[in-house]
């Protein structure tokens, strides 16, 4: 309503901020919600992919053949589907969702850009970032 009459617009609506990062650099202190991926697949582990990222094709067809990380991908999806639209709903001027790995370079970026690609399809003003992806 304040919004409105000062800027004689309505309001944006929420903000979804959906991050990756990296827990050996702490946890993201604006998070509102967390999801730890370390229990997946470490392409880490593998030489020819330790230095690639999330956002490359070898470190993403190797993730995305594993039955654990497509689990996962599910379960978080469908969880968002579910609850980010009832913060909206609060009033909430923005929503960060962090989803973590060990380095934030592997796992934490392909879930990321997965479900940042996938909510933006349901849900206003969703972005992408990927904190420790350098």
């Amino acid at each position: 309503m304040i919004k409105l009459r000062l800027l004689n617009r309505p309001d944006a609506g929420t903000a979804f901020l959906i991050e990756s990062f990296g827990f050996k650099r702490g946890v993201p202190v604006d998070a509102d919600v967390v999801f730890d991926v370390r229990c997946l697949p470490n392409p880490y582990w593998k030489p020819e992919l330790r230095n690639h990222s999330g956002l490359e094709a070898p470190v993403i067809e190797y993730l995305a053949a594993a039955p654990d990380v497509e689990e996962m991908y599910q379960d978080i999806h469908s969880y968002l589907l579910k609850w980010l639209p009832r913060f909206a709903a609060s009033n909430r001027a923005y929503v960060t969702v962090a989803i973590g790995c060990t380095g934030g370079h592997h796992r934490s970026v392909y879930l990321t850009e997965r479900l940042g690609a996938q909510l933006q399809n349901t849900l206003k003003n969703v972005q992408v970032r990927h904190r420790d992806l350098s």
